[in-house]
């Protein structure tokens, strides 16, 4: 299940960033056109705060450059 899931899209590409409950912690995951850019498990929820800061302000950024949300 995800705990954070957004899509974002420009022309042909697509991209994904998620944060999603593991067994033993939570999945730092960044994609593009599904291609894996980024996987990171954290099992501290303080650093996985900071991953979805960081995915705040990326979003922020690409759809200041044209990109739009899609989904969810």
């Amino acid at each position: 299940m995800y705990a954070y899931s957004k899509q974002l899209r420009f022309q042909e590409h697509t991209r994904r960033y998620s944060i999603a409950a593991t067994k033993d912690g939570w999945e730092v995951r960044e994609e593009l056109d599904s291609q894996l850019v980024r996987q990171v498990h954290y099992q501290d929820w303080h650093r996985v705060e900071r991953a979805e800061q960081s995915f705040t302000v990326k979003l922020r950024e690409l759809k200041a450059g044209g990109w739009s949300e899609i989904g969810n």
